[in-house]
């Protein structure tokens, strides 16, 4: 069984928006908006346009995918599909997207403080 081709979708033209967000225009002319927070959270090679507010709104395409000034960018199925496309080649990015991808560490979450453990004999007040 032969099977079909993925959607094959570039980014044609990408426009900064508030708070780390971008508003693309893909090859197939549906236009979508990502917030990228979380893809840039993790340092890295990426840190300069987590931290650096005028280098993020420097963003163009080049060769189908989102690029800045430094060598950086994104991979265009992160972007566009928040992962690996699609096997359907009907399916569409959503219009938004919160790009979330899996392996990114996530935070660590505050533990509860524990409560005293109460022993047999230990009378309460």
């Amino acid at each position: 069984m032969r099977r079909r081709p993925r959607p094959y979708l570039l980014i044609r033209k990408a426009t900064p928006l508030v708070g780390r967000r971008l508003r693309l225009t893909l090859t197939d002319g549906s236009v979508v908006e990502r917030d990228l927070p979380v893809l840039i959270r993790g340092g890295g090679i990426l840190e300069p346009i987590r931290r650096n507010a005028a280098l993020f709104r420097r963003v163009r395409v080049a060769y189908g995918t989102v690029v800045w000034p430094g060598d950086l960018d994104l991979c265009p199925d992160v972007v566009i599909w928040g992962g690996a496309p699609p096997d359907d080649p009907r399916a569409r990015p959503a219009p938004f997207l919160k790009v979330d991808p899996w392996w990114l560490p996530r935070p660590a979450r505050p533990r509860p403080p524990r409560r005293a453990a109460r022993g047999k004999g230990v009378r309460s007040r």
